[in-house]
């Protein structure tokens, strides 16, 4: 039996017909990938299925006691301050009140015996008896750090632990919505092997095609309000979609010319309004009716790269480069790094969180420093940097405004071209290029800022996870732009096809610690066996939020970044803290590592209570000791 069945089901916002009756099935056992163009209704359809959303018409009919699950894109603010096991427990409301209802019925004098066997059946259903061993069966397959505070694991983690709130109920369907989206590709390989073994039919969105060739069984597509369904793999998709897309296209030719015959016809007016002709008329009218209903298909993005004259050779030479922050385990991010950048290069970055992608970048474009090692930037160079674009960005003014810097035109192809017109090319309309920025989707953003960056002549151009947000067709567009860019690129990407589609070489944050530069794509690298350094521990430790809270300091002035006179005791106190936190964060990683043991809770109260009590300890030396840093901090550096 089906899980789900959309029968003749229609709705519409306002002019825009999101679905146009239409039926769905969704199967037991198969992984879907849901795609679309950015703003066709694939989070609508989402939200219809978990009954959040009406519908204008038609009918969705569910199997008895199906249990869906979705995993949630962003951390919602009400649950940083949870505990991690409480956040998994959150995924088993709907049990825990059907167990607290059992209990208030079997408590009163006189329980309804039928009210009590249908919540009863209920849980049954669910297994669902004994919620604590759920629990703790997911924590431990996720390896989720369960007394930890949500708000302070990492990007990585944190999405771990809402797949463990979407996993612990045992669903039937689980929804993912762009599951990859600012993930490292450890953690997308992770997430990869995870879904694939989970047992439950899959509905996913996804712009990652990775992901999506190794995951999805069927693919459907929402196109003008109608979804059509193509089984196998993207490939045999892509083909498919462009014979639909032809066919529909002859099919219309022929439709236009018979009505276009038609109206010449009706045209010639006495011979029309005979009796005998009435039916001819008729169809007519049908045809035209026909014709009126048809949602031509959106035109595509015309994306194209403006370049200025070609930089010097060498665009950029880092010779024995060292950096690193202050850490507890004072590990380098760069340690005698040597890189000459000559024109015309195509480099990838390829890494996992924390392992110093984003300091790369920041050394290279010359916004960083290093401590040791020296950075030669080339002659004639004209950069422009995506991420560093969104930072411009003013979310208050409008479209046009921003793309413009307030112009009314800007300079292309040594032609000036209205900003409005421009962003025709973008797919904005001259109504949406008058838009509040505030008001567009994740999509459109980057649609803003492909048009900003476009317009920009440069000889350089450095991308930092250019493909988040994007649907399929705009990240093609984007990848055949960047192949035809002649200037130098660099680009940092999880997504694994479009590094292989635009780079000739990567550097690569590897286990030995150190950078290595090989030739090739991203599948070049994976068929040598080696390995990506992993920095992503679960939890933010106290050091690196000491390092943020540096980072995230204006910098001073000559005159106020002379150090403050504090007493000799003061400043040994201050010195040696680093190390006191190091070292409880050491003794508070050892202690949870026991304590993580499948088994350790199936032990006595005896044995398990000091261990607690110690933890419990711990964080509060810990934290003291971390407010005592801030506080001396701002005592001696202001």
């Amino acid at each position: 039996m089906n899980l789900i069945e959309f029968d003749d089901v229609s709705l519409k916002f306002g002019t825009q017909q999101i679905l146009n009756h239409v039926d769905l099935a969704i199967r037991p056992e198969e992984r879907v990938c849901l795609i679309g163009r950015n703003g066709a209704g694939k989070s609508t359809l989402f939200r219809l299925i978990l009954q959040q959303q009406s519908h204008d018409s038609g009918e969705i009919r569910y199997k008895n006691h199906l249990r869906i699950s979705m995993l949630q894109q962003q951390m919602p603010d009400t649950e940083k301050d949870m505990l991690v096991i409480d956040v998994v427990r959150q995924g088993l409301a709907d049990l825990q009140a059907l167990l607290d209802k059992f209990k208030e019925i079997s408590e009163q004098p006189n329980p309804d015996p039928i009210e009590m066997t249908k919540v009863q059946q209920a849980i049954e259903a669910q297994d669902g008896w004994d919620i604590d061993v759920k629990i703790q069966r997911v924590m431990t397959q996720l390896s989720l750090p369960a007394q930890e505070k949500l708000g302070d694991l990492s990007g990585g983690w944190q999405r771990r632990v809402l797949l463990g709130k979407a996993l612990v109920s045992n669903p039937h369907l689980l929804l993912l919505d762009e599951p990859t989206n600012h993930l490292d590709i450890a953690t997308i390989e992770w997430l990869e092997g995870h879904i694939m073994s989970c047992g439950a039919s899959i509905v996913f969105i996804t712009h990652d095609r990775s992901f999506l060739r190794k995951l999805a069984t069927r693919i459907i597509e929402l196109d003008r309000g109608r979804i059509w369904s193509w089984e196998g793999n993207y490939d045999q998709f892509v083909i498919a979609k462009e014979q639909a897309l032809h066919n529909e296209k002859v099919e219309n030719k022929e439709f236009d010319k018979k009505l276009a015959k038609e109206e010449v016809w009706i045209r010639q007016g006495v011979k029309a309004r005979g009796t005998r002709n009435q039916g001819r008329v008729k169809d007519l009218m049908e045809l035209r009716e026909v014709a009126a209903a048809r949602v031509k298909p959106q035109g595509k993005v015309k994306l194209h790269i403006e370049e200025s004259e070609p930089s010097g050779k060498t665009v950029i030479e880092l010779k024995r480069v060292s950096h690193q922050f202050e850490s507890a385990h004072g590990q380098k991010l760069l340690d005698n790094f040597s890189l000459k950048i000559r024109r015309g290069e195509r480099i990838g970055i390829i890494g996992n969180n924390g392992v110093g992608k984003t300091t790369l970048l920041r050394i290279l474009l010359g916004q960083l420093d290093p401590n040791d090692g020296i950075v030669k930037m080339g002659t004639n160079l004209h950069p422009a940097f995506f991420d560093q674009m969104r930072e411009t960005l003013e979310m208050e003014k409008n479209v046009a405004y921003n793309v413009g810097d307030g112009k009314d035109y800007i300079r292309l192809h040594g032609k000036d071209v209205h900003v409005i017109g421009y962003l025709k090319n973008f797919l904005f309309s001259p109504d949406q290029s008058r838009t509040p920025m505030k008001a567009l989707s994740g999509g459109e953003v980057n649609r803003v800022l492909l048009a900003k960056i476009c317009s920009r002549p440069s000889n350089l151009m450095m991308l930092d996870e250019p493909t988040n947000d994007l649907d399929l067709e705009l990240l093609e567009v984007l990848e055949d732009a960047v192949k035809k860019y002649t200037g130098t690129l660099i680009v940092v990407s999880h997504d694994r096809q479009f590094l292989d589609s635009v780079v000739d070489s990567i550097l690569v944050f590897e286990d030995d610690g150190k950078i290595h530069h090989y030739k090739g794509g991203y599948s070049q690298w994976v068929a040598q066996n080696k390995a990506l350094a992993i920095k992503d521990t679960p939890v933010v430790s106290k050091q690196e939020k000491i390092e943020q809270s540096k980072a995230a300091q204006p910098q001073a002035t000559a005159e106020e970044a002379k150090p403050k006179k504090v007493s000799y005791k003061i400043q040994r106190e201050y010195d040696l803290l680093p190390e006191e936190i190091s070292s409880l964060e050491e003794k508070l990683e050892d202690l949870e590592k026991v304590m993580s043991d499948e088994s350790f809770y199936t032990q006595d109260f005896d044995v398990v209570q000091p261990y607690l009590d110690e933890q419990a300890a711990l964080k509060e030396k810990l934290d003291q000791a971390m407010e005592r840093w801030l506080e001396l901090e701002e005592m001696i550096n202001g």
